[in-house]
């Protein structure tokens, strides 16, 4: 699976309604997966057990103005993974799921459960 797979239809600046989702993206959610992409960096770089995974890693992805679809809030069973700024695979069970900041804005859509980092 790709970030393709996740991407839909939504301006920049708007705000996120669940049905703005396609039935495809909905089906996915309960289902495993292995995506890849890269591990937003964060301020710990070792036994990491929940990172930000973003589609590439030219631009920040997660953020104000940044599209829902190109990150996913990853939190990881067991073992932590260590931080690195080559590309990675994960697998788990991905998941919609609302994030949103104090402002009730929401900073992320897309879960995954992750049970393997390669």
């Amino acid at each position: 699976m790709t970030f393709d797979d996740i991407k839909f239809d939504i301006e920049p600046d708007a705000n996120f309604e669940r049905e703005m989702l396609p039935q495809p993206i909905e089906n996915l959610s309960g289902q495993k997966i292995r995506i890849g992409g890269y591990m937003l960096p964060s301020f710990q770089n070792r036994d990491i057990k929940q990172f930000v995974l973003v589609r590439d890693n030219m631009e920040c992805c997660f953020g104000p103005g940044a599209a829902l679809y190109d990150c996913i809030l990853v939190e990881m069973d067991g073992r932590g993974v260590d931080f690195t700024v080559r590309p990675v695979t994960v697998e788990g069970e991905f998941t919609v799921k609302e994030y949103k900041d104090g402002d009730g804005k929401h900073l992320a859509i897309y879960h995954l459960q992750g049970t393997g980092v390669r």
